[in-house]
């Protein structure tokens, strides 16, 4: 059974409050937070957007549109009644992003998003000029068309003119920051997500600067979630309610997304499921080795998230709804609770091109075993058995990595629309997954990340938990022999073009 609501009134909020801001992929959102972690009823504001894209590859949003979103959430969350009680001001931005200003602070360039992948290219490039291995085991990432090694290459070579122009590289975080304070930093779990943070020692990463053509001063200085910018007098000007409020360096989604669903420490892997998805497993101190189909973010002088992402979960869904002829009427979660059956297609879910394990930005999704005989609901389900299945390639990397936890939490839009899913996630993986029902997860870390500064001394709310999936032991046998029905689809087609 779930646990209780743990949301508060505000006349019952324990100071002091912090006021938590995400930039997704999907909306900008805001909320606030009490001493203890818990949402205040009624006080959140939600401002929808989405990015432009292109078949090129092309995935941009406009970054004075995201002031103008974070903006009419200050606007509509600090008012005059919470003057004094608000003592922070925490935001997350989906990772990685980027934007080219020039002195004055003006946007010479979009804000491009991790999902652009016209930079493909120049991985390649960089691939042949590097040793890879190497530049994962420094900076914990790999050379993708995510991180921004390749993305800064590819701009200096297709926009030479605009790429001098820049006087500053910033993550959308911080440009937002600069908008709206008239200063900035850049949060480590932020500068991490870029590719060029040295895990080890948390300074830029020269080689990968040189590589790109950028100079140390063209970036921000590197905060951890300790290290708050002074309150804002402009801003406490503005938004009274603000005043004296400490403006806490932007942190990653990804970050905030374990802290919020509760897996804080290495006793637990999150696993998040949205339009993209990941597991994350919050270490102590630095990794000596990463496997190489995780990667490892330092986000403070303590902590590194180590894990794997995937590009297409609640994406695949979304896709299968719109392309696939399921019937309106089919109910989709007993598609999921179902017995597995041997006849349910293959699948390599990679509509979007794999990160990881594999990371082979150009694969495509596969397939296999249709037959005239298969049906709408036997494609949904082997491409969400293929879903779980890429998940459980990231859970045993990170078992080889961190050993096994003692608990796997599962939180995220398609938990909330489909959990029977969760089910076949427990049983491709081998163990148990704990739904967590709580809404905003992500907003919830990047709140709790502050208090960590603000009200290190007061208990937090638990976080909701639903139903806990038990591995089938009947079912073992049909992941098993997906497992390998996966690897052997993945050498076949993928493998060769990555």
């Amino acid at each position: 059974m779930p646990t209780t609501d743990i949301r508060v009134d505000l006349g019952d909020a324990l100071d002091p409050l912090v006021l938590a801001l995400d930039v997704g992929s999907t909306a900008s959102r805001g909320g606030l937070y009490d001493a203890a972690g818990r949402p205040v009823r009624g006080r959140r504001h939600k401002v929808a957007h989405q990015f432009t894209t292109a078949t090129d590859g092309r995935s941009e949003i406009d970054p004075d549109q995201v002031v103008r979103e974070i903006e009419e959430i200050l606007t509509a969350l600090a008012v005059e009644p919470l003057t004094g009680r608000i003592a922070g001001v925490a935001m997350d931005t989906f990772a990685s992003s980027l934007v080219g200003v020039d002195a004055e602070g003006r946007p010479l360039t979009p804000c491009f998003t991790y999902a652009d992948s016209r930079c493909a290219p120049q991985v390649g490039a960089l691939r042949r000029e590097l040793d890879e291995r190497e530049v994962q085991q420094r900076t914990g990432t790999r050379l993708h068309t995510s991180y921004l090694p390749a993305r800064l290459r590819w701009l200096r070579e297709s926009a030479p003119e605009t790429f001098a122009r820049v006087d500053r590289w910033l993550s959308l975080g911080e440009y937002v920051h600069l908008q709206i304070l008239g200063r900035t930093a850049v949060g480590t779990s932020t500068a991490a997500w870029t590719g060029m943070l040295d895990r080890r020692t948390g300074a830029w990463d020269a080689e990968l600067l040189a590589a790109c053509g950028v100079r140390p001063e063209q970036l921000s200085e590197i905060r951890d979630p300790d290290r708050p910018l002074s309150a804002s007098d402009a801003a406490g000007r503005r938004w009274p309610a603000l005043a004296g409020a400490a403006w806490f360096p932007v942190i990653t989604d990804g970050f905030a997304s374990n802290v919020g669903a509760g897996a804080a420490d290495a006793s637990t892997i999150a696993a998040a499921a949205a339009t993209s998805g990941a597991m994350r497993v919050l270490a102590p101190g630095i990794p000596d080795e990463i496997p190489a189909g995780l990667w490892c973010y330092r986000v403070d002088s303590s902590r590194s998230l180590l894990g794997g992402a995937l590009n297409d979960v609640g994406r695949v869904l979304a896709w299968l709804e719109t392309t696939v002829k399921v019937p309106e009427d089919a109910d989709l979660g007993a598609v999921l609770a179902a017995a597995p059956e041997p006849s349910t297609p293959a699948v390599l879910p990679f509509l979007t091109g794999e990160r990881s394990t594999g990371w082979a930005a150009n694969a495509r999704a596969v397939m296999a075993d249709v037959s005239v005989a298969t049906t709408p609901a036997m494609m949904v389900r082997g491409a969400m058995e293929g879903v779980a299945l890429a998940y459980a390639r990231v859970a045993d990397q990170l078992a080889s990595a961190a050993g096994r936890p003692q608990r796997i939490v599962a939180s995220g839009r398609v938990t909330q629309d489909v959990p029977t899913w969760l089910q076949v996630l427990a049983d491709a993986i081998g163990a148990p997954v704990d739904h967590v029902t709580m809404k905003r997860t992500t907003l919830h870390g990047t709140a709790l990340v502050a208090l960590e500064v603000l009200a290190p001394d007061v208990p937090r709310a638990a976080v909701e938990i639903g139903g806990s999936y038990e591995p089938v032991p009947a079912h073992a046998e049909h992941y098993a022999g997906r497992k390998a029905r996966f690897q052997a689809l993945y050498d076949a087609v993928v493998a060769p073009s990555a």
